[in-house]
């Protein structure tokens, strides 16, 4: 019987969807493997680096699709479904502490990832610049900061985010341009050049 079992590795994301909306629960285990630390990561950069929150969103995240597989549409691609309803989580975030006149938050100084760099100046240089990206970041509008974490710290393209965040591109672009100017003000101290897009 091993013979006939699936190679999941082998798979598309779409066609894992197609095997759970089929009731093969084993499919979401590959998604998982490929995705969790992807959306994890997005969500510590969405929600003021707070690990604890971070790792609860994307547990939620995962439970929505193994609970509502039937919802996505198998035609689309799976990365931006997947990237759509955690930009939805996000929103809701920030509604939530709009409401309770909270702000997002600065990371705590052990949140901070650990490095192995060689030289010590170097590495406080990185510190010093991810501390300094972080509080720009927050200061940005909710749609400009999204923009900003897709492109840049996602790597995703235009079109992609435009379907994520539900704008036309043209919109993705306008917001993309505006948050660099201002990260380039707030950055301008680690590097004299202007911010490419």
């Amino acid at each position: 019987m091993g013979f006939f079992k699936k190679r999941y590795h082998e798979q598309s994301d779409e066609d894992l969807m197609r095997f759970l909306q089929g009731g093969d629960r084993a499919a979401f285990g590959e998604l998982y493997q490929r995705y969790a630390q992807r959306m994890q990561g997005y969500f510590y950069r969405m929600l003021g680096q707070d690990a604890e929150l971070a790792s609860d969103h994307t547990q939620d995240l995962f439970l929505h699709i193994l609970e509502r597989p039937h919802l996505f549409d198998t035609q689309r691609k799976f990365s931006t479904w997947l990237y759509s309803i955690a930009s939805n989580r996000c929103k809701n975030v920030y509604r939530s502490w709009s409401r309770q006149k909270k702000v997002l938050p600065l990371p705590e100084k052990e949140q901070q990832p650990e490095t192995t760099d060689a030289d010590p100046v170097d590495h406080l240089d990185r510190r010093l610049f991810e501390t300094a990206l972080t509080v720009a970041l927050r200061d940005l509008p909710d749609a400009q900061r999204e923009c900003f974490v897709l492109r840049y710290q996602e790597e995703l393209g235009i079109r992609e985010i435009s379907e994520i965040v539900d704008c036309p591109e043209g919109t993705v672009k306008s917001r993309l341009h505006y948050a660099l100017r201002q990260l380039s003000r707030h950055l301008r101290p680690f590097n004299p050049k202007k911010i490419e897009s």
